[in-house]
């Protein structure tokens, strides 16, 4: 797993990137939650937003290949693992000690 953080880490450089990611994992849980409360067929929008978020920042911010097409399971787990470090503020933290220096943007 930290081997693999590491490559994910490095296809991830950029905030806007990140932020789309944390974007497509917060609407796919939300829709997952609605799915179970209210109505099932809804469950197909899940992944529908968590990869089509991604896929588009890889594509158009960050230019790169998304790790999904390679690596999906450990790239799932990675993906809740940014989330939940973006969550509770510790993603910073987490690019330092890897040695990543985030990609300054202008927006």
């Amino acid at each position: 797993m930290e081997e693999f953080w590491g490559f994910y880490m490095n296809q991830h450089t950029k905030a806007a990137t990140r932020r789309w990611h944390f974007t497509g994992t917060l609407c796919s849980i939300l829709w997952l939650i609605y799915s179970v409360v209210f109505n099932w067929w809804c469950v197909v929008f899940v992944p529908v937003f968590g990869y089509g978020l991604a896929w588009y920042s890889h594509f158009f911010v960050e230019g790169n290949m998304p790790a999904t097409f390679g690596h999906p399971y450990w790239s799932l787990v990675c993906d809740f693992k940014m989330f939940g470090l973006m969550l509770t503020g510790g993603m910073d933290r987490e690019i330092k000690r890897l040695g990543k220096r985030p990609v300054l943007q202008p927006y």
